[in-house]
């Protein structure tokens, strides 16, 4: 057999898993799967019937099956692409090209980037399109064309542009550390993570929407008192424009140090009375009084190291099975990126779960410090019940889409708690 027969093999055998997987997934959510609530929650705050029509009810499970679908087919999707790009020797094309282009490794990264992540932007654009046109078919999104393509452009430069720096670093650490490489990449990481987290609310964040001052006055003291009752340092409330492209509802605090903001959607302001909205205020301020903002950095520098570590071992061990049929000449060359992103990827997804879990816990902390900041147990179930009315979201997801999807506790879940509470 020759060499191209057996890259059709190859190619062959995992679009052949791939259909399969498919097939297991989408029968996992459509006919294993109950969404109803257990019949001891009947008639309790978490009982649809009582907050949701029966077309609303429909909408709900048609609509998350849907997204839960996608959602599932995409991961293993990109896994297809870095592999397809490896077994036809993409990669090393790609490689060539921008060393013929240019003579400067950061602009030989930089057009190697560019050439991967066009690649697979347009062979992943077909999920994209369709996630917009579901969302668009059962009005969650309000979003235009144009301005959604903007925002799809606007997602690849600013990925093209911190993954050129990161596999910039990446990879000139291979050359100099062969098997400390991991290390002093981590090391590195530490302050660019950081920096990503304190510039973010004010430089990439109103790249995608339009941020204002709130408009509601009143409203915006009463969130300023309860900030300032959970000793956070913020002088006003942002409003964010999200109206333009989604009906769901959203609040946030973000950023860290002086930049940090408190953010309110314009949905959630039009949707949501004013005690429901200062409920949802104090659970985003009780994320910052329970540190969540910086937890979660501290977690992901310690999973960062031994992700890291894990991916130059494994990463070690696929150059030298796989160098010969992928046309590697050696490991730290620019070639072997696809391989490297496959792996991390792979090991993303097997530790979501557990991310997932982690989560929820916060989430659920931020909801007990917001009941007893507001004391105001009923603004909080009403506020979780047009929460689900207005994005459709099941209330009682399946097992396995809580384990991978859910960073937020089930709306079944948050509404027995708040109703539970004394």
């Amino acid at each position: 057999m020759n060499d191209i027969a057996k890259r059709y093999k190859w190619l062959l055998v995992f679009l052949s898993g791939y259909i399969i997987y498919g097939f297991v997934i989408a029968y996992y959510l459509y006919i294993a799967s109950d969404y109803s609530i257990p019949k001891e929650y009947e008639g309790t705050a978490a009982d649809p019937k009582l907050f949701m029509t029966e077309k609303e009810q429909l909408l709900s499970t048609e609509y998350s099956r849907l997204k839960h679908l996608l959602f599932f087919l995409a991961l293993p999707y990109d896994w297809l692409i870095y592999l397809f790009v490896l077994i036809f020797g993409l990669s090393v094309y790609f490689q060539k090209l921008s060393e013929i282009t240019a003579k400067i490794f950061f602009l030989q990264v930089g057009l190697y980037v560019f050439l991967l992540t066009f690649v697979g932007a347009v062979l992943s654009f077909p999920f994209s399109w369709i996630n917009r046109k579901i969302s668009m078919a059962y009005g969650i999104s309000t979003q235009s064309f144009h301005s959604w393509m903007r925002d799809y452009i606007l997602d690849f430069w600013i990925g093209w542009l911190v993954m050129t720096l990161f596999v910039w670093v990446v990879y000139l650490m291979m050359k100099r550390y062969r098997k400390r490489w991991w290390l002093y990449v981590w090391l590195i990481t530490i302050p660019f993570t950081a920096f990503l987290m304190f510039i973010k609310p004010v430089l990439i964040d109103p790249l995608y929407n339009d941020f204002s001052s709130l408009k509601d006055k009143q409203l915006e003291t009463k969130i300023l008192q309860l900030a300032a009752k959970a000793d956070i340092p913020a002088e006003r409330v942002y409003e964010v424009n999200m109206s333009e492209k989604t009906n769901a509802l959203n609040a946030y605090v973000t950023g860290i140090g002086s930049n940090l903001r408190i953010v309110l959607w314009d949905t959630t302001l039009k949707k949501l009375k004013s005690d429901e909205t200062l409920f949802v205020m104090a659970h985003e301020i009780g994320h910052y009084v329970k540190h969540h903002l910086y937890l979660n950095l501290v977690a992901s520098i310690v999973l960062s190291f031994f992700g890291l570590l894990v991916c130059s071992v494994l990463l070690r061990w696929m150059f030298a099975k796989c160098k010969v049929h992928f046309g590697w000449k050696k490991q730290d060359d620019i070639a072997t990126l696809p391989a490297l992103l496959l792996i991390f990827s792979l090991l993303s997804f097997a530790i979501s779960p557990f991310e997932n879990a982690v989560s929820r816990y916060h989430e659920k902390e931020a909801d007990a410090y917001a009941l007893e900041l507001t004391e105001d147990k009923e603004a909080a179930i009403r506020a979780f019940q047009k929460l689900t009315v207005n994005g459709l979201s099941e209330v009682h997801p399946p097992l396995l889409v809580k384990w991978f999807r859910y960073g937020h506790p089930t709306m079944l879940e948050r509404l027995i708690f708040l109703e539970n509470h004394e």
